[in-house]
């Protein structure tokens, strides 16, 4: 099994698990609805039109706005009691591949304890909510719903077990460093950190990870800059053979660059909104703090 960490800015990193090639053996119940139901969908993908087409339309847009740090997690199985114990026994070679230009040695245990941590709140609160609404609502329309925060929180408990076990070994990647090396520059910055937000349009802090500068210096190194294009992201799945990153990488950076678009537009807004008299901006309220700020 092996972790991918990926710096998508300057202060958000993508976490990506790509599992072993699959040991004959018998796959559980879960295993194979998930293959059956990824297997359908990309033949409606393929599809020219139709009903099927449409679905796969409508369903892509949705999931795309799902946070990008929760399908990380979701790539992550589950740890199973056969899974646990082939781990703990060895049998399981657990690497995390990171660019090493980004990422110092040291700090990757400590960025996928944040990873694995971070919104393990959220999904149990999600998960209860879920539940709570089933006799209230279609409970076929939420099951997905509770199904996703299930996963993303069985997902960093796998990580917290194989950090709190010492089962991890970083491995810089060569390949990745030159990748970031050759990204050209400018790409979207922003004064200030970005937040995001959910489908129910209510505020959720992303997962803060700061990564020291490229050679090329950001515009803003106290705020956030875009770390990959898309181009260079498909580069990066080419050049690991991994066609399934693609989608990962590519929603992350939407989700960042629409971030930063509409941190640096709601900025905008507020620097064309009319002064007072005499030309001199009002000062700000005394009762907001620099933490404030940075929400």
């Amino acid at each position: 099994m092996r972790f991918f960490l990926l710096p998508v800015s300057t202060r958000r990193t993508l976490l990506y698990c790509q599992r072993a090639p699959a040991i004959p053996k018998k796959q559980t119940i879960s295993e194979r609805v998930q293959s059956k139901a990824a297997r359908t969908w990309a033949d409606w993908e393929k599809k020219p039109g139709g009903w099927q087409k449409l679905v796969v339309g409508y369903g892509n847009q949705a999931l795309r706005r799902i946070p990008y740090e929760e399908w990380g997690l979701k790539s992550v199985p589950p740890l199973s009691t056969a899974r646990k114990e082939d781990e703990q026994a060895g049998k399981v070679k657990v690497e995390v591949v990171y660019p090493k230009s980004l990422v110092k040695a040291e700090r990757v245990t400590s960025i996928l304890h944040t990873l694995s941590t971070g919104r393990e709140s959220l999904h149990k609160k999600r998960l209860v909510l879920c539940f709570l609404g089933m006799p209230l609502t279609i409970p076929v329309a939420i099951i997905p719903i509770a199904w996703s925060h299930w996963r993303a929180l069985a997902g960093g408990r796998h990580i917290q077990f194989l950090l709190q076990n010492k089962l991890i070994t970083p491995v810089s990647s060569p390949v990745l460093d030159q990748v970031y090396a050759d990204q050209d520059h400018p790409l979207p910055s922003t004064a200030e950190p970005t937040t995001t937000k959910t489908s129910a349009n209510l505020p959720e802090s992303p997962i803060i990870i700061e990564h020291p500068s490229p050679e090329e210096a950001p515009n803003y190194p106290g705020g956030e800059t875009l770390l990959l294009s898309q181009e260079n992201a498909q580069r990066i799945t080419r050049l690991l053979g991994l066609p399934q990153l693609e989608v990962e990488i590519e929603r992350a950076i939407w989700q960042v660059e629409t971030a930063i678009a509409a941190q640096n537009s709601e900025k905008d807004g507020k620097a064309s909104e009319p002064q007072p008299e005499g030309g001199a901006p009002s000062p700000p309220p005394a009762s907001v703090t620099e933490h404030d700020k940075k929400q």
